[in-house]
Formats: C-alpha cells, sequence, structure tokens
C-alpha cells in the first residue's frame, strides 16, 4: 500500500494533537504540511501548537503555514471551556524546531496541490474555513484534491448548542462551501467519534510507553478527559479528530453510509447543525460518505501503535 498524501488543516487542541502524532507515525501516510485555523484556539496559538508537536516527534520537516483567524461570517469562538488557555493544557511540550511557512495557509494549500504529482487528500479537524477560501477562490486545485475528510457535525445531536457540533457550529458558511463543491467527501461526526474514548486502560498503555510522545499524550488525555468529564459528564474523553488519519490508514475500521449532508446556516436555534439524511427522505442526490461505527479495539490498536512509532 502506497502512503495516502495528505494535507492536515487543524486547530491543535488535544485531540488534534493525537491526529499530528498518528499521521507522523503511521507508513500508510505521507504528510506534506500542516495548515492551521482558529478553534479550540487561537490561529496563533494554534499554529505555535502544531510546531511544538512536531518538535515533541522530532520532526522539522513538516511545513506548518498559518490560516484563518476568523470565520467567514460573525465573529470566532473558541473552544478553550474544552482545551485550556493554550488549546493543549495539560503537559509540558518542547519549543518549535522551525518557524511557521512564509506562505499563508490557503496560498499554501494551493501551491501544494498544484506542485504534488497526484490528486493529495484534505483531512480538516477544525473549522474548515481555510478550504472553504481555497476552493472558492481557487477552483483550479478542485481535481487535485482526491477527497476531503472533515471531523464535524453529526448524524444526532451536537456539543456546543443542542444541535450543533463545534467545528460546524464554528463556521456554518465555509462548510456550505465544501458540501456543495461536487468533490469527494468524507464526514466524520460526533456520532463516530463519541465512540473513540480515551478510557484509563488506553491513557495507561500510552503512558507505559515510558517515552516522551506517549507521556505527552498521557498527560494531554488526563487534562482532556477533566474538562469533558466537567463540561459533558462524560467517564471519558472522546479523542475525535484522529478517526480521520485512522479511516485513511486502515479503511476497514470505519463503516460508511453513503447520504445527502447540508449544514444549517440561518436556523434560530439550528444554525451549524448538519443535516444527514440517512434515509433518503429529502430526495437529494448523496454528495457525502458519513461514518456510522467504529471498530473501537482495532482503532486504538492502531492510534497507539503509531504514537510509539512516531517516538523514533
Amino acid at each position: 500500500m502506497r502512503p495516502v498524501p495528505v494535507l492536515l488543516d487543524c486547530d491543535p487542541g488535544h485531540d488534534d494533537a493525537i491526529a499530528i502524532l498518528l499521521a507522523l507515525g503511521s507508513p500508510h501516510v505521507d504528510l506534506l504540511g500542516i495548515t492551521t485555523t482558529f478553534g479550540n484556539c487561537s490561529v496563533e496559538m494554534a499554529t505555535y501548537n502544531a510546531l511544538r508537536i512536531l518538535a515533541l516527534a522530532d520532526r522539522r520537516d513538516i511545513p506548518v503555514a498559518a490560516g484563518s483567524a476568523r470565520p467567514l461570517a460573525g465573529e470566532a469562538r473558541l473552544g478553550e471551556f474544552i482545551h485550556g488557555a493554550t488549546g493543549i493544557d495539560g503537559t509540558s511540550l518542547p519549543e518549535p524546531l522551525a518557524e511557521p511557512d512564509a506562505l499563508g495557509a490557503v496560498d499554501f494549500l494551493r501551491t501544494s496541490l498544484l506542485a504534488a504529482p497526484a490528486p493529495v487528500t484534505v483531512v480538516a479537524t477544525g473549522p474548515i474555513t481555510n478550504l472553504a477560501l481555497l476552493l472558492r477562490d481557487h477552483p483550479e486545485v478542485h481535481s487535485r484534491i482526491a477527497e476531503i475528510v472533515f471531523m464535524g457535525g453529526s448524524t444526532e445531536r451536537g456539543n456546543t448548542t443542542p444541535a450543533a457540533e463545534f467545528n460546524t457550529y464554528a463556521d456554518p458558511e465555509a462548510l456550505d462551501i465544501v458540501l456543495t463543491s461536487g468533490l469527494d467527501l468524507r464526514m466524520v461526526g460526533l456520532n463516530l467519534t463519541h465512540q473513540a474514548l480515551a478510557t484509563p486502560d488506553v491513557v495507561a498503555r500510552m503512558r507505559a510507553m515510558d517515552h516522551a510522545v506517549g507521556r505527552a499524550c498521557a498527560d494531554l488525555m488526563g487534562f482532556f478527559g477533566s474538562t469533558y468529564s466537567d463540561v459533558f459528564d462524560f467517564a471519558a474523553p472522546p479523542v475525535h479528530d484522529p478517526c480521520t488519519i485512522a479511516a485513511l490508514i486502515d479503511p476497514t475500521l470505519i463503516s460508511w453510509h453513503r447520504s445527502f449532508v447540508a449544514v444549517e446556516t440561518a436556523g434560530r436555534w439550528t444554525r451549524g447543525a448538519t443535516v444527514v439524511d440517512l434515509h433518503g427522505r429529502l430526495d437529494q442526490p448523496p454528495n457525502a460518505q458519513v461514518a456510522i461505527s467504529l471498530d473501537v479495539d482495532a482503532y486504538w490498536d492502531l492510534v497507539l501503535a503509531a504514537l510509539d512509532r512516531a517516538s523514533s
């Protein structure tokens, strides 16, 4: 199996940190670069966090480009109530080994896609503003995108409002551009990621690795777990974002349902909610593969093995 070329757009973020390390530690992923956005924290902090996570894995070869500081409409809403003031509270990470790329995120994505010898998979684990701007302003890249895999939305209820998941609530206008782009899309929503819980056994396996990456991940899950317990009364935190990368590494981990997906941009109570027509009631053509169920044990075996490899 040839490695999948990937551009990762993210807002690190405890679970984004695990997603980055999963990509770095998997021989099945060729991580071409990281772009950052507002979301779990400010875009400035997200960029700093991405660089520090790369430093934790001693990887100075992965470029990082800073992107959007706010959504297409309105003001930025940040997830610091879950992720803490830094976006990745709970552990001490090394200082960056490199500076951010001189190009901004949209120009970096455009340049990277056009330069790649084959179409690239774009993974988005934060508000999808950067990708919306890319697709809106640079239609020449559409043919260079193999697919977009995004963490966001749900087939069920939300976690920021009763109806809306955080990433989709943060910029529904951006998600609407992506959903109507005609590109191949895969949606990994809360209904799937709430199956990916970092239980005490999972955290113990991280700490037992006895190296900097394992210890940092265990510490991150400890902080993440405490806020999820306080805010949502979860017994263990759902580690959302690595599910997107895991889907590329082992397609058998997740079952999918091809559906029509839309996002609500105007609802008084439902702004940012994803409308997922699992049963074809809206008579609209399907536009996305929607993640439904996760092989939890195989998922964690895959993630933990990659975290171990990312330390070397």
